[in-house]
């Protein structure tokens, strides 16, 4: 964000930015944004991690507290292991429209494997940007929408629209049960006009994304035991290890171009159609040299023709490892062959591909290659979804924000990230759409994630906009 006032004018409106010194300014001086900040410090520091059976219950009753203390009407349902909380802000006029903000409590952990400046779990406050576990993914968020909905009842009067904060527990985990809480409470949820995802973020152009779907995700642990015991390696030459024989079996399943070479997986694939792909050519800013800059990249692109590129990354599907153990890690040289070996898989799913039918077409490629001694283990897994970004309710926002960033908005029919999106579509029929507070280096799952508090004081008001648009 430039840090200058301008002006600009739009038909016969005229729009003013505000700069990030100004942001920062009405940020300090507003008592209820404070005041939710404080809350945000403690939820920061309450973890909250499904993956670890950490703290869920105690941010859930907290949650619980926070709202009901302002007026909302609060169910806070413990039936399965991650409490599902509803909060419920109703308008005074019986023919409102109903707004549902999804968003989740749960963290991922912030592991010793992960670099940060300051301790994950203690909001702190650097240069602007504000840092701990969840900023951003997805406690942030929380607190900025409800603040929005304070400023809103405190500047104006009643609600225009009839406002639900749906927060499950169990995101970072496939969303766990939730499939579950949201068929007990459909008739309670709906009907509804919009639903607000979790949260989205700013790219590096500073253009708002608007994004309307998610990709899925299966993961799976393939692990495989060649011995009972682990062998001298003066057998190597005559004996396969654990670690060869789950090193080649991977291998066999993408090329190295990253094309996955699995018998079934892109014949199902469902294709972008022309808008969705004129939305990603037009919108997305994702290329291979930002990538390079960003991360540090010190191994080649897997695709770096633009096209290719942008539609490989939002529409079709990934096979990646996130971690492999085998053998001897500790400190001097042990001359084995290791009889056991694991790695954990994961595999991005678009629009056609079911965790299920992945998981089979995976199973019959390892018999088929003939590494048939490997067991596949079936971890989480959640399918794609794609919104219509015509919709007259995603509209509404997308015209909502142009007023407030400077550099515009980037609209795309789809994110790469993982979510339940698809389960709520199929659940409630409500037209989503993901936008929030995050930048294009907020870190969401590593070390030192951040949030600008221009970024977070600009999504508060532009929420409390979409509030007044339903005047």
């Amino acid at each position: 964000m430039r840090a200058r006032r301008f002006v600009v004018y739009e038909g016969d409106d005229l729009m003013a930015f505000s700069s990030e010194e100004e942001q920062l300014r009405k940020f300090r001086n507003d008592e209820i944004a404070q005041h939710y900040f404080e809350v945000l410090r403690t939820l920061i520091s309450k973890k909250s991690i499904f993956a670890q059976n950490i703290g869920l219950y105690d941010v859930a009753a907290y949650l619980g507290e926070i709202f009901s203390g302002v007026g909302a009407e609060v169910t806070i349902d413990e039936t399965h292991t991650a409490p599902f909380v509803l909060a419920k802000f109703k308008s005074p006029n019986p023919d409102a429209k109903t707004i549902i903000f999804y968003q989740h409590y749960d963290t991922v952990p912030a592991d010793n494997d992960q670099p940060w400046t300051d301790e994950p779990f203690r909001l702190t406050v650097r240069k602007g940007y504000m840092y701990g576990r969840g900023v951003d993914d997805d406690k942030g968020h929380i607190t900025a929408r409800l603040t929005a909905l304070r400023k809103y009842i405190r500047e104006v009067g009643d609600l225009p629209v009839n406002i639900t904060f749906m927060m499950e527990g169990a995101e970072e985990s496939a969303s766990t049960d939730l499939e579950k809480y949201l068929e007990k409470y459909r008739d309670d949820l709906l009907p509804a006009d919009l639903l607000v995802w979790e949260q989205g973020n700013r790219n590096s152009k500073g253009q708002l994304e608007i994004t309307g779907g998610n990709k899925g995700i299966i993961t799976f642990d393939l692990s495989v035991e060649s011995a009972d015991v682990d062998i001298h390696s003066k057998f190597g030459a005559v004996i396969e290890s654990a670690s060869w024989y789950l090193l080649n079996a991977i291998s066999s399943m993408r090329d190295d171009q990253g094309r996955i070479l699995i018998d079934g997986i892109y014949e199902k694939i469902v294709q972008p159609n022309e808008r969705e792909m004129n939305l990603i050519e037009t919108y997305a800013i994702e290329n291979a040299d930002s990538l390079r800059k960003i991360y540090g990249l010190k191994l080649p692109i897997l695709e770096s023709d633009r096209r290719a590129f942008l539609k490989t990354y939002y529409f079709e599907p990934a096979l990646s490892i996130e971690g492999i153990s085998t053998g001897y890690q500790g400190q001097g040289v042990k001359t084995i062959l290791p009889a056991q070996a694991r790695a954990k898989m994961e595999m991005r799913l678009v629009p056609g591909l079911t965790p299920e039918y992945v998981l089979e077409c995976i199973k019959a490629h390892l018999k088929k290659e003939g590494f048939d001694r490997i067991k596949v283990t079936f971890t989480l897994g959640e399918e794609s979804y794609r919104s219509d970004m015509s919709d007259p309710a995603i509209v509404n926002v997308i015209e909502l924000a142009k007023g407030f960033y400077e550099e515009g908005v980037a609209v795309l029919p789809t994110a790469a990230g993982t979510g339940p999106m698809h389960m709520i579509h199929q659940a409630l029929g409500v037209p989503m759409v993901a936008f929030g507070i995050g930048n294009a280096n907020s870190r969401d799952h590593g070390g030192d994630e951040n949030v600008s508090l221009a970024d977070y004081y600009t999504h508060i008001e532009l929420i409390k906009e979409l509030i007044a648009s339903y005047e």
